[in-house]
């Protein structure tokens, strides 16, 4: 059982204590280890991954087409982009760093606890200052939204550092409890709360009675909960744990999302979603999700091979499996909750996504 007693977790086998103990003490090898050669060896576990993968490399292949093509159509992303919408060789350059980018996400998670507030001055550039301010210049109650994008941890360490308080995220409960204690400890020493799916709806309702930030990582299917969204120029089944929230709650939905740089450094942006107040609960409810997929196509566009749900089914007329949704949060089916620091701290797809949030 963890800390605070919100997520719980069965008894370990012997092999799990032993697996995660070795995962743990790795972990606290690349601790302590300088951040460019441990770059360095995710850039070349990816590569080894990508040449390795031939299934994986299809279905980035086809998520990124569709990507590049709908970013060409909003007139987004740039000219590298407008190349991948056309020309196979420069998608693949895009598949080939996704791999190399899903690696950096693996082993930033392990080197979590070594993160600190400080390195937020030091390597964090805002590129929405006022809309950061609008969002944490006064009290809660905050509904924020993050993908599997990027430098997923950093806008967590950014929140708390702003408010002071833990953010409130759900987890899913996984097959191995030692893993799940470990991801757990990692997670809360950024200052996310974890909340088991049983108990997110009380927990994140309770958390915004509270005037505080709850966190839900919402760019694909896991586990229902959904709504079908236009995302990327194709319906999506999306999870609607924030649109019913903030419906709920008329509150605005804040989308974060931090990439890396080519300086080892990191830029962050934030965008406001408000929620229509006008209309029928259905009809604001899609308005909210809608808004919430543009925001995160924009942020997508920034850099589209650090968006790692590529590797995952998100649209059903691609990959049938998206309507019913993967099971698990990861892309190649390890055990770590992705997202679970992430702009929005969350680590599950929605809010109780099987129980319906927001009621």
């Amino acid at each position: 059982m963890t800390s605070d007693s919100t997520v719980l977790v069965p008894r370990a086998t012997i092999a799990q204590l032993v697996r995660a103990r070795l995962v743990a003490a790795a972990a606290r090898l690349l601790i302590a280890l300088p951040e460019r050669p441990v770059n360095a060896l995710a850039d070349a576990l990816g590569e080894a991954w990508y040449r390795t993968a031939a299934d994986r490399r299809e279905r980035a292949r086809h998520n990124l087409r569709r990507v590049a093509a709908h970013l060409v159509e909003r007139d987004l992303g740039g000219a590298r982009i407008r190349a991948a919408a056309t020309n196979d060789r420069a998608l693949e350059r895009i598949v080939r760093l996704a791999f190399r980018h899903a690696v950096r996400y693996y082993l930033d998670m392990a080197r979590l606890p070594g993160r600190s507030a400080a390195e937020l001055d030091e390597r964090l550039i805002v590129e929405t200052p006022e809309t950061v301010e609008a969002c944490f210049g006064g009290p809660g109650p905050r509904v924020m939204v993050s993908m599997h994008f990027g430098a997923v941890e950093f806008p967590a360490l950014f929140a708390v550092a702003r408010t002071g308080e833990a953010i409130v995220a759900p987890m899913e409960t996984l097959e191995d409890p030692a893993m799940q204690a470990w991801i757990v400890r990692s997670r809360s020493s950024v200052g996310v709360r974890l909340v088991g799916l049983r108990d997110a709806r009380r927990e994140l309702t309770a958390a915004l009675d509270r005037k505080g930030t709850i966190g839900i990582v919402a760019d694909r299917n896991v586990a229902g909960g959904t709504i079908d969204v236009p995302f990327f120029g194709a319906i999506a089944p999306l999870p609607m744990g924030p649109g019913l929230l903030a419906v709920e709650r008329g509150l605005p939905i804040w989308v974060a999302a931090v990439r890396r740089t080519r300086d080892n450094r990191f830029r962050g942006q934030l965008r406001r979603i408000d929620v229509p107040t006008d209309g029928t609960r259905r009809a604001r409810l899609n308005a909210a999700m809608a808004g919430m997929a543009r925001a995160m196509e924009e942020a997508v566009a920034e850099a589209p091979e650090q968006w790692w749900s590529v590797f995952s089914p998100i649209w059903p007329d691609l990959d049938p499996e998206a309507r019913d949704g993967t099971g698990r949060l990861e892309a190649s089916g390890g055990s770590s909750a992705s997202g679970g620091a992430s702009a929005s701290g969350g680590g599950a797809h929605g809010p109780a996504a099987r129980e319906g949030a927001a009621g």
